[in-house]
């Protein structure tokens, strides 16, 4: 037993220690991550009884995050001098994250890595989601398909002329598409993503609901 309170305590100490290697504002570019809302509710949103699930609202693609990102690896949950937003600015981020409770826990895991006040953070996720266009012919869907994980990659590329592949990954889960990832610079500018980032979705028969 006391060996294993020992290995318990050395495991606790090794993950201070990592945590605290993680700087606030030391990173190299930015994710973008965009989720398919109505993919999302299916996997795991409708058994939350999440709000963003509602057949009322109208989201699409929705913003999962903006995260700091490292050329290899990335910060989380950093210490920062900022205070966390109240309840009202998480709110009215809920527009294009679907809801309050993502906005706040995307502030905590990677806001607080940015090096920026929660007003900044949110200013500027708000400004990369507006920055990058949304394919329209997703919306128009009137039923769930099947497709190669690619064409969403194509539509997104032809929609940004300014997107190289190598800036853009498709991601899948539970064999649907489940998010576009874009690499942005400090400035929002696109940047190649690191290899850690790019790890295209190969399905060739991914799910794709519709917008509800």
């Amino acid at each position: 037993m006391q060996i294993v309170k020992i290995l318990l305590g050395m495991l606790l100490l090794a993950t201070s220690a990592s945590a605290q290697t993680h700087k606030s504002g030391e990173f190299d570019y930015y994710v973008m991550a965009l989720s398919w809302s109505p993919n999302w509710c299916a996997i795991e949103g409708d058994a939350r009884n999440s709000p963003q699930c509602d057949y009322d609202e109208d989201f699409g693609w929705v913003l999962h995050g903006l995260w700091p990102q490292y050329h290899r690896g990335w910060p989380e949950f950093c210490n920062t001098v900022h205070r966390n937003p109240p309840k009202s600015m998480t709110h009215e981020m809920a527009d294009i994250m679907g809801t309050s409770g993502l906005a706040w826990y995307q502030w905590k895991k990677h806001g607080r890595c940015s090096g920026l006040s929660a007003e900044g953070y949110y200013a500027l996720s708000r400004k990369a989601y507006e920055s990058v266009t949304r394919p329209a012919v997703f919306r128009k869907l009137d039923k769930t398909i099947k497709l190669p994980a690619s064409v969403v990659e194509d539509a997104f590329l032809k929609a940004n002329p300014q997107l190289e592949p190598d800036m853009i990954t498709i991601t899948c889960r539970d064999s649907f598409i489940q998010e576009a990832r874009v690499c942005l610079s400090k400035d929002l500018s696109p940047v190649p993503c690191g290899q850690d980032v790019v790890r295209d979705c190969s399905l060739s028969n991914a799910r794709f609901d519709p917008v509800r």
